[in-house]
């Protein structure tokens, strides 16, 4: 017999029913309870009395009580969900309608401004008209100048609206000046150059020629320029660097001891720049060798390049306003320009050659001239190509120099008078000759990799601004190489090039003398002559000083660390095509000094010249003249000048989108006006 007696208790659904109040659930349960007892009455063995029920009963209604207040509170939700997501459709709605209204407004407005602008350009070229009008009946402008302005703003390509929306509010003498200059700002060249050259970075890279090809090429296209080069394809060597190389169908021939000889062209795109390749078909064994150059018949391999570089331009339809030729490798470029091409649809193209150091030169024997297409008799004379000294020769150099509008001496130091009397390497009357057509130029570097605000090798970046970043880098220089972590002494580092000349005594001079002082030193690239190494490993065995690291092989990540982290960098030179030692040590907050002790040539050759760069002029007012142990002691007895000194260095901009570019700008611009 059942003790409870279940009743059917309708489920309300949260969806049909209102808000259920306590009251409603009480009903049902009391009803049950009724029944319950009723069912036990009678029984003879069950008294079981209201007061023994009442625990179930307040058990059953809790129960209840508990369930419906769920469904309650559900419910209470979902209506409450229900009508957020109402406000929200309604609130997208009406966004949707402003949206609409919104851009209906801006697409108004747009044409409204648009014939607005050309209702405006229209009336500031007639206002601008009248104004020259006026100049002009003044007597302020003759009628011939009067006809270049008005050529000018009337011409299609030019755009007057932005620069004189404010013509009413200046008088004739302000307007005629700014005319001037928005004139000068039109006529503007950019110039199409295109070198002809043996080297370029990452492609081939061979020495400093490679690097600064690279580093002009990509300022000049920055600064709006269009730059292509040309040069030889070298199939034994690897071109790792370059992405999308790929052959031309299209063939050339060029000429070369007597006879027309086939070209396939190769392009591809490196940094921006557009690169040509030019390998020989009958003559592949030109650029099928382990190295770049150092061959017997360099003249030979060379000159057939430099020739058929003239014909694929002359082919190819282009006509650049300059060729830039380089060293003495493509300097014959020059003679055959003039002498061939110059007459062939080339007439306004101009050439400029680009010396990095006199003293290779090339001398030949007259005849082997022919070869690509020049008449021996009429260049071996002493005002073209007949060497100064062995008369009977001639000299490729001599000829580059003597065929060219303009010549590039890149030195960083050196001045061009210095260059003529002491560092011409015999071509001092070739160069005093033609020495109004000279220009010195610096070496710079790449600012977008060598920058410590953005050097992603570093472990804080830093500048002169915040130099915080450069003690961080010390300590992991120092943590990295095993050397004491201490930010407070000082530490200097010194990086060789593979042609660097390694002035061993120098050296160990002056670490005997600064170790005693707690210096820490780090050297890094040593040259690969064998016998330098040993001598430097036998230095180091003998010193046994733990503060003295050599490490011998040039690591790119562990270069930016060494700049980063030293307070002093050791240089060879100022004047350092390969590496930049020296602008890369002012750029990082590291003061750049020579490894000579004396010091005495150097300081002649900085400070009783003219003409020198603004690099060499820096240098020599700034640390020109600082011994390692002075600067030791100005690290250490004067901190607060010395960081002012260094973070000044900091500022100063040597990279190849300074100076060096706008020496080129210069040239580029005075050779195109000849």
């Amino acid at each position: 017999m059942n003790i409870f007696l279940h009743t059917a208790i309708p489920f309300p659904s949260p969806f049909a029913f209102p808000k259920i109040s306590s009251t409603t659930i009480s009903k049902p349960v009391k009803a049950r309870a009724a029944v319950i007892c009723l069912g036990l009455e009678g029984h003879e063995n069950s008294k079981i009395s209201e007061e023994m029920l009442q625990p179930v009963k307040s058990v059953q209604e809790k129960k209840h009580n508990d369930i419906w207040q769920l469904f309650n509170e559900a419910w209470q939700n979902i209506m409450f969900l229900n009508n957020q997501r109402m406000v929200a459709m309604e609130e997208l709605d009406k966004m949707n309608r402003e949206n609409k209204i919104l851009l209906d407004r801006i697409e108004q407005l747009e044409m409204k401004k648009q014939n607005s602008c050309g209702k405006d350009r229209v009336f500031i070229k007639s206002a601008l008209l009248l104004r020259i009008d006026s100049m002009v009946l003044t007597g302020m402008i003759s009628t011939g100048e009067a006809a270049g302005l008005r050529m000018m703003i009337l011409d299609s390509k030019v755009s007057v609206a932005d620069d004189f929306s404010d013509i009413h509010h200046k008088d004739d003498a302000e307007l005629l000046a700014e005319l001037h200059h928005f004139s000068d700002k039109c006529k503007k060249k950019c110039f199409h150059i295109i070198h002809v050259c043996t080297e370029m970075e990452p492609v081939i890279p061979v020495g400093s020629l490679a690097s600064y090809v690279t580093g002009v090429s990509c300022a000049l296209q920055r600064k709006g320029h269009f730059v292509e080069v040309v040069l030889p394809k070298y199939a034994g060597l690897i071109l790792d660097e370059v992405q999308g190389l790929r052959e031309i169908e299209a063939e050339f021939y060029s000429y070369f001891n007597g006879q027309l000889h086939n070209n396939k062209i190769w392009t591809c795109v490196v940094h921006g720049i557009g690169i040509t390749f030019i390998q020989p078909i009958f003559h592949s064994s030109f650029f099928s060798r382990e190295r770049v150059y150092g061959y017997a018949d360099d003249f030979e391999r060379f000159s057939y390049f430099s020739r058929a570089s003239l014909d694929y331009i002359l082919r190819s339809g282009k006509q650049p306003d300059v060729i830039h030729i380089h060293n003495w490798q493509t300097a014959i470029v020059g003679p055959l320009f003039w002498d061939v091409f110059s007459n062939q649809g080339l007439g306004g193209t101009r050439i400029l050659l680009t010396c990095h150091g006199l003293e290779s030169q090339c001398l030949v024997q007259p005849d082997k001239l022919a070869l690509c297409g020049l008449e021996p008799s009429q260049l071996l004379r002493p005002d073209r190509l007949q060497d100064n000294t062995k008369t009977h020769l001639v000299n490729i150099l001599k000829g580059g120099i003597v065929y060219s509008n303009k010549v590039i001496l890149l030195s960083s130091i050196h001045s061009k008078g210095l260059i003529i009397r002491s560092l011409s390497h015999g071509l001092e009357p070739t160069l005093a000759i033609h020495k109004d057509k000279l220009l010195v130029a610096p070496c710079g570097f790449d600012n977008s990799i060598w920058n410590p605000s953005t050097d992603h090798y570093l472990p804080q970046r830093y500048s002169a601004d915040d130099m915080k970043g450069k003690a961080v880098c010390k300590v992991a220089l120092q943590k990295h190489m095993g050397l004491s972590e201490n930010a407070s002494l000082v530490l200097v580092g010194c990086l060789f090039s593979e042609v660097s000349d390694v002035d061993l005594d120098n050296i160990k001079a002056l670490v005997w003398i600064a170790s005693k002082k707690g210096v820490q030193f780090i050297f890094m690239g040593l040259s690969k002559i064998s016998k330098v190494n040993r001598a430097l490993e036998s230095f180091q065995e003998e010193l046994k000083d733990d503060n003295v690291i050599f490490i011998k092989e040039y690591e790119e990540a562990m270069s930016h660390l060494i700049f980063a982290g030293s307070d002093v960098i050791l240089c060879q030179s100022f004047d350092d095509p390969v590496l930049q030692v020296p602008l890369k040590a002012i750029r990082y907050g590291a003061a750049p000094v020579a490894t000579n002790l004396i010091d005495k040539q150097f300081r002649q050759i900085i400070d009783h010249d003219f003409e020198r760069t603004n690099f060499s002029q820096y240098i020599s007012n700034t640390f020109g003249s600082l011994s390692l142990s002075q600067a030791i002691d100005e690290i250490k007895k004067h901190p607060t000048q010395w960081s002012m000194k260094i973070m000044d260095a900091m500022t100063k901009d040597f990279s190849w989108d300074a100076e060096c570019c706008d020496i080129h700008i210069s040239a580029y611009t005075s050779i195109s006006n000849l």
